[in-house]
């Protein structure tokens, strides 16, 4: 009975729509380990509120969803190990990369750095070219000129590939038209540094986030402020969507991740890490990944308050000041809707990890060599490469230094295959 109740208080209350989302994916999951994914017929009752409403289920292999359902069937890959020789090396920011993001469509990459004179550029992913920079300046004179005027910390870019919007710590949240690199509009409003930013999936509405712990929502096609929503004790240091009206946040040294349901103006808060959580991704509607300056690594449904697994000292140990300290966790990545992630510290290495027994355990793959801090991870779209954005200092402090590290961004290619096997088979990843 006690043991009943713990599990209850654990439990996330969920409002009638999210359980029958919740039961559908799992009924489509089963049939799916029973190797029946590809033929999937709308058999089970659960899927009877789409079928009414003229859903047409259908299953796409070449990115493993259910075609007009809300559910969605993993995506189980097998990764090799890179050829470090093939990994490609873009220089151009002078000092440490804080935040990169790709294009919808794979082709570009813009990136950002603590540089105060180039403060964003635009590259080509296929032939590396540098394409558009946007110089900086002082603290103060945004106004009178295109770029920030101090470090941009995050930025996020819609999924329609329109907009860009840039976050620094004066403050400022910028929005540019991704093609032409023209700035349209500064939104104030942030009382701290801006620390995180995400568009809300197939639409203009704009989350961001900020050292002054709330989060706002913008409506950036209309150049308008919506609300602001409290809750976190400390400074929030990473945010994220998807599709659904709600994002998910990491609250630094309060403990706690959070999901803010943004029309219930509610919040659920979620707590396993012993240090400060640093970043923070959503995998797919229901999973997220968060790492912490603990070192730990935690993998996390969105029904329950704790971990659903937790990798403790992920990247290993380091001596500082004679003591053994783990090495934090300064970026995580998923590929959406799949069953990989990626971890970054300055540890030396990119980790690659599976999520196994039905998002239940972390495994780790393997490693891919990079010296320096690795301050932001992104997937593309395809899941045919991994981009690092690399530092001689850590995104929000000079706590260290690598001097051998190179301010740079890395293109890591990816070799990989889809597989029709269950997630438990050998060699499924």
């Amino acid at each position: 009975g006690r043991r009943r109740r713990e599990a209850a208080e654990e439990e996330v209350e969920e409002t009638p729509q999210e359980k029958k989302l919740r039961l559908a994916k799992q009924y489509l999951e089963e049939l799916r380990q029973l190797g029946t994914a590809s033929t999937l017929q709308p058999l089970s009752p659960l899927l009877a509120p789409w079928r009414s409403q003229g859903a047409v289920l259908g299953y796409s292999h070449a990115w493993g969803r259910v075609l007009g359902s809300p559910a969605h069937i993993l995506l189980f890959l097998q990764v090799q190990p890179p050829d470090p020789a093939r990994i490609r090396v873009l220089r151009g920011h002078q000092l440490p990369v804080t935040c990169l993001v790709i294009s919808p469509d794979d082709k570009f990459i813009f990136s950002a750095s603590k540089d105060g004179s180039l403060i964003k550029c635009k590259w080509e992913v296929d032939s590396g070219k540098r394409l558009c920079v946007v110089p900086g300046g002082k603290k103060g004179t945004e106004e009178r000129h295109m770029g920030h005027g101090s470090q941009v910390l995050c930025m996020a870019i819609s999924s329609d590939g329109k907009y860009l919007a840039t976050g620094d710590r004066n403050k400022l949240i910028m929005i540019w038209d991704a093609a032409t690199c023209k700035r349209l509009h500064i939104f104030t409003g942030h009382r701290d540094a801006v620390s995180g930013l995400s568009f809300r999936k197939g639409t203009h509405q704009l989350y961001s986030a900020s050292h002054d712990r709330c989060v706002k929502v913008w409506d950036v096609a209309e150049n308008a402020y919506v609300e602001t929503l409290f809750g976190h004790q400390d400074i929030i240091t990473g945010l994220d969507s998807l599709s659904r009206e709600c994002c998910v946040t990491a609250g630094g040294r309060d403990g706690t991740v959070r999901l803010w349901k943004i029309p219930e103006e509610s919040q659920l808060v979620f707590s396993g890490h012993q240090g400060s959580i640093d970043c923070i991704q959503l995998i797919n509607e229901e999973h997220m990944v968060s790492g912490a300056d603990d070192g730990s690594l935690a993998l996390w449904g969105l029904t329950k308050k704790k971990p659903l697994a937790l990798a403790r000292q992920a990247h290993g140990e380091q001596e500082a000041q004679g003591l053994q300290q783990p090495y934090w966790i300064s970026a995580v990545a998923a590929l959406r809707n799949s069953d990989l992630l990626a971890t970054g510290s300055h540890s030396g290495s990119v980790k690659l990890w599976k999520c196994g027994e039905g998002f239940r355990k972390l495994e780790h793959l393997l490693d891919i060599p990079l010296v320096g801090f690795v301050n932001s991870l992104k997937f593309s779209a395809a899941g045919d490469f991994l981009v690092a954005g690399i530092g001689q200092e850590h995104r929000l402090g000079r706590w260290w230094r690598i001097k051998e590290a190179k301010n740079s961004i890395c293109i890591i290619p990816l070799k990989q295959k889809t597989t029709a096997s269950s997630p438990e088979s050998p060699g499924s990843s």
